[in-house]
């Protein structure tokens, strides 16, 4: 489980919006099917959400084991198909992860691309 201190208000309209160590959060519950899913509260902006929120696993339903299985799987080049057999579960569910890790990862290099020094 990841310490409070290393994640960050998940509202894009809070002051401390992505500020890690801001000391604004704080644990308000338990959400998901077993309760093992914190629910975040953060004491700036008043805004609750699960600390996935930001996270390829938001909103998906698959154990976190099983879903990074499916992404190291893939990354060590195994097909979708492969992959789907591997872990267990359909190539649907496998692409959806896959999809959803791609996107997640071209998000953040646009971002840090955006920080990022000019090459002059």
């Amino acid at each position: 489980m990841v310490p409070l201190e290393e994640m960050c208000c998940q509202n894009s309209e809070c002051p401390t919006y992505g500020v890690r160590g801001a000391k604004n959060l704080s644990r308000c519950g338990w959400i998901g099917k077993n309760k093992d899913i914190r629910q975040l509260y953060c004491n700036v902006c008043k805004a609750r959400f699960s600390e996935r929120k930001g996270t390829v696993l938001y909103t998906k339903k698959l154990r976190p084991e099983k879903a990074i299985a499916i992404l190291r799987h893939f990354q060590e080049g195994c097909g979708v198909r492969q992959t789907a057999r591997l872990v267990g579960v359909s190539k649907d569910t496998a692409n959806a992860y896959i999809r959803q890790a791609g996107e997640h990862a071209q998000a953040l290099h646009d971002e840090l691309v955006a920080f990022s020094p000019s090459d002059q």
